[in-house]
């Protein structure tokens, strides 16, 4: 770790000289439990990458300023440990009710170190092994303080994947399988009996030939076109009025108590004029998301991405172009829809066939092109475990967006997406949260 006697910045300055990548981690029934935390030097040069998890040290130093709770919101938040880290006093910057700490399989066991994951064990902190691929003397030197065992499904062989489930689930120990990509890694580990699941399988659509968007989904996006093309309530409430289960969760929503109304709105009209033209297009975004057929308490991870990916592209487009509303209008709509296709279970291209967007969003979706698709591209890098710093800073300087500007655009992004799965779409605008980065526009009023 660098030497900071000499270092004249404050602490939350050095923080920014970070980027966070955030990977979901899910249970067996595929509800959201947590989030890998991946640090990454913001300086450049692909060579930083490879350095990045030796900076956690510095990064932990400065957890208070990273705002950690705003990160992982009320989940566990699993974060990479070295032999230096764990040894340093800078692991008490981290609660122990909201992390797990992996050692890294790059850590040599020694008697040192043996002792101080003990102490830590004891302090309360929770640990994970990462990576493992094998058994080993020195793993089973550790396994006793040992909560969580994480296993590289795609470097293990089938046959030995199976005995090595075996074998740790005979030591009571949990298991995670990372880098989970397709349905078929998932089934097979859950047949194996993995506890939890780390990688992009959910978000990747199994596609069915000839499917056709669900009544009540089409309905919701019937109804963006419409707000789209800005026809008029009268409309808009006619609409609504074909979806019963809508309807009635738009008047749930316009009285909840954030809104604060004394009389209860009893009409779709009231609803409406309640919530506001601007409101209600991003709640049906969003609704479009929510998993309507699990329990309520459950965390959807795909709507908290779509909703993550919406809200950060939102934030970038208002600093990059300030005043120009429509522009983060169309930036948040372009996040949100980036997903669609794993939530249909079908092709973009089928998806985009069935409902009607600008050019603008249709070459962002489908090719990553424009704007919209390079910020969405530089987005995307940040939920991925091995980043590509080189392609983030490609796409860093042909926006012309600073590192530190991206970095607390990410930090409230999350914030926000947690606050949608927290309060299961009720609260689409994030009111009760503390404001936006300095230098956003994030007003949400109607125009």
């Amino acid at each position: 770790m660098p030497d900071q006697s000499s270092d004249n910045s404050t602490p939350a300055q050095h923080a920014l000289d970070f980027f966070l990548a955030r990977q979901p981690i899910l249970n067996r029934e595929q509800d959201l439990i947590g989030y890998e935390l991946l640090f990454r030097s913001a300086a450049f040069g692909p060579a930083n990458v490879k350095d990045g998890v030796t900076a956690t040290a510095a990064v932990i130093a400065h957890a208070s300023e990273l705002g950690l709770s705003n990160v992982i919101g009320n989940l566990q938040g699993f974060i990479n440990v070295d032999a230096a880290v764990l040894l340093s006093d800078f692991i008490y910057f981290l609660p122990t009710d909201k992390v797990v700490l992996e050692i890294l399989e790059t850590v040599r066991v020694t008697p040192e170190l043996v002792v101080r994951v003990r102490e830590l064990v004891k302090a309360g902190y929770v640990f994970a092994l990462d990576d493992v691929v094998a058994e080993s003397a020195e793993i089973e030197e550790l396994l006793p303080m040992i909560k969580i065992i994480k296993i590289d499904v795609m470097e293990v062989d089938p046959s030995k994947l199976l005995k090595l489930s075996v074998h740790f689930k005979r030591a009571q120990k949990e298991l995670l399988a990372e880098k989970v990509e397709t349905l078929q890694q998932f089934n097979d580990c859950v047949t194996f009996g993995f506890d939890y699941f780390q990688g992009y399988y959910f978000a990747k659509p199994m596609i069915l030939q000839g499917k056709k968007l669900e009544a009540s989904k089409m309905v919701i996006m019937h109804l963006l076109t419409l707000l789209v093309r800005n026809v008029d309530n009268g409309e808009i409430v006619r609409y609504i009025k074909r979806d019963v289960a809508l309807s009635l969760t738009l008047l749930r929503l316009v009285n909840t108590p954030v809104y604060g109304f004394q009389k209860f709105i009893d009409s779709l009209g009231q609803a409406l004029i309640v919530l506001g033209r601007r409101q209600l297009k991003r709640w049906l975004q969003i609704l479009l998301y929510a998993n309507t057929e699990k329990d309520k308490s459950a965390l959807s991870p795909l709507m908290i991405l779509a909703a993550t990916r919406g809200k950060m592209l939102e934030l970038i487009t208002a600093k990059l172009r300030p005043g120009r509303r429509k522009m983060s209008e169309m930036a948040f709509t372009v996040g949100i829809m980036s997903l669609v296709d794993a939530l249909f279970g079908m092709s973009m291209e089928s998806v985009l066939r069935q409902i009607t967007v600008s050019t603008e969003i249709r070459e962002a979706l489908l090719r990553r092109t424009g704007f919209y698709g390079m910020a969405l591209k530089l987005v995307e890098c940040t939920e991925q475990r091995e980043q590509d710093q080189e392609e983030m800073q490609r796409l860093l300087s042909e926006l012309q967006l600073s590192a530190d500007d991206f970095f607390e655009a990410e930090k409230y992004a999350f914030e926000w997406g947690n606050s949608i799965s927290t309060n299961n779409v009720a609260q689409p605008t994030g009111m009760s949260m503390a404001p936006p980065p300095s230098g956003y526009d994030d007003d949400d009023d109607d125009d």
